[in-house]
Parts: C-alpha cells; structure tokens; sequence
C-alpha cells in the first residue's frame, strides 16, 4: 500500500490563523504538531516512510520537508504538483508517479488521504483502513463515511444503500445541505458524511478514471513527464466529481474512529478543553461572565465580557469575531479580502522561507521594518533590488554579508548598509541561529522587488 497525503491545498475556512501563504496543514490547533505532522505520524504503524507521498507545490515544499523531518519520516516522496488543479488531477498524477518512479504494480493498493484532519485513536483508524484495504482488494473505490452526530451543513454527505461486506454501496452523493435538509439526513440515519478519504487499487482507478474523466486519462497516458509539461490543461475538478459520484463502482465504509476535519471555528471549538462554563481558551485571554465562548488569543491581552456562543480569534495583523454556527462564513470575509487586494488574505506578518523566515515588524510610507532569522548554514539568494536600499543590524549570530564584491563577516551589534541596485547575499556560517533587524527604505517596498542571480533552493 501507498499512502497518498494531498497537502497542496491553501485553505481559508480558518482565517486568520490559516493564510494562502500558510493553510491549515501546517497549524498546530490540539498540541504540539500540526496537523499534516499528525497525519504522516497517523500512518507510520502501517507503512514505511518510503511508502508515502507528499503531494504539494513548491510554496509548500519547505513545509513538508520541515514537517517529514518532525514526523520522523524523511524519507516519505514529495511530489510537487505543477500548479493547483483540485484532487482528481492531484490523484492521477500522484497514481502515475507511483507506477513510474516508485516501481508499483497496478494491483497496488492506494490510500488516499487529506493532510489536515484530526483522527483518534490511531489503533481504531488502522482497523478501518486495513478493512477499506479488504475491500479495495475487491475491485472497489472504497471512501471512508462519518456517521452524523449533529445536523451540519458544511460537509457533503453519501446515501448508504445496500450492504456490502462490512460496508455500503454508495446510493447517491449529496451536496452541503442547507440546515432543514441536514435534519432531515440525520433523521433518516442512512445518510454519512464525506471524510475525503478513497482506497482503491491503480488499475482500478485508471478505469474509472478512462470511463468518466476522459481528459485527465488521455494526460496521464503521456506519462509523467508529459503529465508535468501538460498540467495545464488539466481540468479543475475533485475526486468526487470526476470519479466517486459516476462510478459503479463505490462502497462506503463508516469510520469507528473520531474524526473532524476542523473546517470552521465551530469545529475548532469542538476539539478543544473547555472550562466549566463551556469556554474554550487559548493565549493570554480572560473570559468575565462568559459562556459557551471560543477565545484564542496571540499577540495581546484578550479581554471578554458577558460573551455567550461567540467566537473571537487574534493574530498580530487580524482580529476575526464571529456568532457560533456562523462560522462557515469566514471564507466570505477571505474573498472579500482577495477581491480588495489585502495583504493579510494571503499571509501573516511571519513569512517562512527555506532559508528560515521573517517577520514584519512596522511599515509605513517609504520604510518597512523586519526581524529576520536565518537557520544555520542557510543562505539567502543573490539578490537585488531597483526601489529601496536596506539597513542590517545583526542581533544574535554571526552573518556572512556580501556587497558588490565585498565579502565580510559582521557580528552581534554591528550593521551594515546594503546601497539600491547592488547585488547582496546574506548567510549565516554559524551553528546557532543568525538574527538580524531590517530597514528597508523606497519608493517600492513590496517582496516582488527581488532580482535573483544566484539560488540556493532553485527560486527564479
């Protein structure tokens, strides 16, 4: 078995925490890893890192090789997608990959999972994907279905039909119900919730794929690279549309483990302690009177009184308040933030790089302020920059500076200037880690203001 982790997607149903630039996968909501960490750990008592692929693309790659490293499972394949083309063009190439690099056979079983859900406990989900593996093995595109536990509206749902062996034949797929028809499903008690998750062996998804995805097969038949020079023409469309809702081939297995995919505040809420007023509190917060309220707190005192079923969450750039059940929303508000240009739709004020990464300290017309901070034996690209000059101050470390053609070390409390349209390199020779206060100073401050000579990690 291959396990297949789709950790490309960007995410905005948990803005602010959840950014373009740094989706939900890699937050650290119910401890100490995060949630694609959580999932990579999920898997190792079945398969050997080497058994699983990381599907993502190069703003991510970081990331993954930062959250592999954590998991302990370094040598799991990271499969970089040319561009976001949804699941069923992430599937196939990911399918592809496995028959060509990896040396599968089409027999060979696929577990296909999202990077940012959260399962317990791990010995109960192993039993559920050993028994979708029983039935993969049977000709079968297996997906895993979460019996209701409440009225939601922000999954989709699949209709049980006849049983077949341990599981369901799936007897119709159903969109996001609005609340009535979400009832109604519960009351019937045949209806489950899609948790995303297929089985299936290759050959079996390369049919399908041929009898209802035409196009996606015709690109897959060109092989690999063929696949990478023609992403383009892929069709933006999920596994559910393009294959689960046609094929006669789907069964559905209900999951025993715990599942929440944590899609919204609301679900956050959910997963969370709480105290005995039914508050869920995380940072420098304090609740007065207040009942059955998410508060979660980042840069600040957070002060809340007299709140009920209300959520509040903070970052150093955004502060999102919302009624609980309302939740599902927030992906409007990121929209709205897209369609006016907004920075903070796309990133926080920390933005990681390979190298390490940098946080926005204060920006106002003509200067920008950064604290940034580069991992040992990391080094940033050969740069430079047409509308602003830079100011280092080196805090912590020891930095390697190049300017023009002057090379020079430079040492906690010293700084350097770095002069408009000069090429520059910053790098950090030592073993601890090199932090260093920028002031830049223009008429452009924007990070699209880089000409790169000379990279490291392969950035144009």
């Amino acid at each position: 078995m291959k396990v297949i982790i789709l950790a490309g997607g960007g995410g905005s149903r948990l803005f602010p925490l959840s950014r373009t630039l740094f989706p939900k996968q890699f937050l650290k909501l119910n401890g100490e890893e995060s949630l694609l960490a959580q999932t990579i750990t999920r898997f190792l008592p079945m398969v050997k890192p080497s058994d699983m692929v990381v599907v993502t693309n190069q703003e991510y790659v970081h990331h993954v090789r930062t959250e592999l490293i954590l998991a302990k499972a370094q040598g799991a394949h990271i499969l970089l997608e040319p561009m976001a083309r949804n699941t069923a063009p992430a599937v196939a190439f990911a399918a592809q990959y496995c028959l060509e690099d990896l040396g599968c056979q089409p027999n060979e079983i696929l577990y296909v999972t999202p990077s940012d859900h959260i399962i317990r406990p791990i010995e109960t989900f192993a039993a559920n994907v050993r028994q979708a593996i029983g039935l993969a093995n049977m000709d079968k595109i297996v997906t895993l279905g979460i019996q209701p536990n409440h009225p939601e509206t922000g999954y989709g749902y699949m209709q049980a039909g006849t049983p077949f062996s341990g599981g369901f034949a799936v007897q119709s797929f159903r969109e996001k119900p609005d609340l009535k028809t979400a009832e109604e499903y519960l009351a019937a008690g045949n209806y489950y919730w899609n948790s995303g998750m297929f089985a299936f062996t290759i050959q079996c998804f390369m049919e399908e794929l041929a009898a209802y995805q035409s196009d996606i097969y015709e690109l897959v038949q060109s092989g690999l690279e063929g696949m990478k020079e023609n992403f383009t023409l892929m069709p933006n469309i999920s596994i559910d549309y393009a294959i689960a809702e046609k094929s006669q081939k789907m069964v559905m297995l209900p999951i025993t483990a715990e599942w929440n995919d944590i899609g919204s505040w609301d679900a956050i809420y959910d997963v969370l302690d709480k105290d005995l007023d039914g508050n869920a509190v995380k940072g420098d917060c304090i609740p007065i009177e207040c009942s059955n309220t998410l508060i979660l707190g980042h840069s600040r005192l957070i002060a809340g009184i007299g709140l009920e079923d209300i959520l509040v969450v903070e970052t150093d750039d955004v502060i999102v308040v919302a009624k609980k059940g309302e939740s599902q929303k927030v992906k409007d508000l990121v929209c709205e933030l897209k369609e006016k240009g907004r920075i903070e739709a796309d990133q926080h004020t920390t933005v990681y790089r390979p190298w390490g990464f940098y946080t926005v300290l204060g920006s106002g017309p003509g200067y920008k302020m950064k604290k940034i901070v580069v991992n040992p034996g990391e080094i940033l690209s050969l740069q430079m920059h047409y509308h602003r000059s830079e100011h280092w101050i080196v805090i912590g470390g020891t930095a390697k500076v190049t300017i023009g053609v002057l090379e020079q070390m430079v040492h906690e409390n010293e700084s350097v200037f770095v002069p408009q349209t000069t090429n520059h390199r910053l790098e950090n020779p030592g073993r601890l880690p090199l932090q260093i206060i920028e002031v830049q100073n223009g008429s452009y401050l924007g990070e699209d203001d880089i000409v790169r000579f000379d990279d490291r990690y392969g950035r144009s």
